[in-house]
């Protein structure tokens, strides 16, 4: 039986990845990326990058890893992580040339009217605008990653021994208390960020993907979420894990404000992995226990939700770049106009590409 909840959980949390990019773009936190903002001053917008940082991305890979464990209980492995390459790596590397490279077009056009680039030829422009349109395809590269490494770690335990010792010890009476008790190891994963990297160097680069960060969440939404117990004993405790969290979270921003809230040093604070992990909770319990149902907005959802990540940050670069550099529009004004544009564009330009047969294949990883 299909677990709506897990699905509407996915689609909602990618559109606020939506909505935190609008915002993120024109943050002046000196946060690495977007394109500045609109003074030197407070923007007390920007306190939405604090309120969703800390937990919708580990949450993106913590459903990621419950979706694996009810796939691979359903195909082979080897099936399995085929459909994984062809989902996730193809997009993350072929539609960097064939899409993205228009994301880095508006990424790297600081620079080109700086005259940075001049004299480069239009090949290595073109290479180093694909480069530069990553940006949120980071996180299927390292979920393909993960996916590798998850193979890795089901070889070594082929009679699923540490599957059925999670479900037998948080399955008892005290068993929230040890899935809260769990963002001990949310906290560790936080410390094998480098705390002084160089953004152009190699530990700026690990710092920016976190694959060892991610791979706790993804690893517990394996093992420990996908079980019904523990599910059921979320669902059953939402609102108070709720009011814990959002409790954490305002004394995390009305103390850290205006802080790079990107940092290691930041997103390694205790009190940071304390939000963070109460919130990864809080939600996945509330929406066990409320939002477990469909309806035909909801099969949309879940059906483009993936696609509407991959080609938004399209509409936010080059519209929001745009509207900063050529027009006197006031910063409201460009907040609402960015924010529409990218909840109705992005579904307009993903239902165009799925429709074109090889583009769709290299775009979005789908074969029909």
């Amino acid at each position: 039986m299909r677990k709506h909840w897990l699905d509407n959980l996915r689609w909602g949390t990618v559109l606020l990845v939506l909505f935190y990019h609008v915002i993120y773009f024109f943050n002046n936190k000196g946060v690495f990326g977007g394109i500045g903002g609109f003074s030197d001053g407070p923007q007390y917008q920007d306190a939405v990058m604090y309120i969703l940082y800390p937990w919708f991305m580990p949450l993106l890979f913590l459903l990621a890893g419950i979706s694996a464990r009810y796939a691979l209980e359903k195909h082979p492995a080897r099936e399995w992580f085929k459909a994984r390459t062809r989902k996730l790596l193809v997009p993350g590397t072929i539609g960097l040339f064939v899409f993205h490279w228009m994301v880095g077009y508006f990424n790297t056009a600081v620079a080109a009217r700086s005259g940075e680039l001049d004299g480069m030829p239009g090949v290595g422009k073109f290479i180093m605008w694909a480069i530069s349109g990553t940006g949120p395809l980071w996180f299927i590269q390292v979920l393909w990653l993960l996916s590798l490494v998850l193979l890795l770690v089901r070889a070594m335990d082929r009679k699923e021994k540490f599957y059925a010792w999670c479900d037998r010890a948080f399955s008892g009476k005290a068993g929230i208390v040890w899935i809260i008790l769990l963002g001990v190891l949310f906290w560790a994963a936080s410390l094998t960020l480098i705390q002084n990297p160089r953004p152009e160097s190699a530990d700026g680069l690990l710092n920016l993907y976190k694959p060892l960060f991610y791979l706790v969440p993804f690893l517990l939404g394996y093992f420990v979420f996908p079980h019904e117990t523990v599910q059921e004993k979320l669902g059953s405790a939402w609102v108070p894990l709720l009011i814990c969290a959002v409790i954490a979270g305002g004394i995390l921003v009305s103390t850290t404000f205006g802080q790079d809230n990107t940092h290691p040093k930041y997103l390694s604070s205790p009190l940071n992995c304390i939000y963070g992990w109460l919130m990864c909770l809080a939600m996945t319990a509330m929406f066990k226990a409320r939002f477990d149902r469909t309806g035909a907005f909801a099969a949309y959802m879940t059906r483009s939700s993936y696609g509407l990540y991959i080609v938004h940050y399209l509409v936010v670069a080059s519209l929001g770049y745009m509207m900063k550099t050529y027009t006197q529009l006031p910063p409201l004004a460009i907040y609402a106009i960015l924010t529409v544009a990218v909840f109705t564009l992005s579904p307009l330009l993903y239902e165009i590409i799925r429709r074109i047969p090889f583009i769709r294949w290299c775009v979005l990883g789908e074969r029909r």
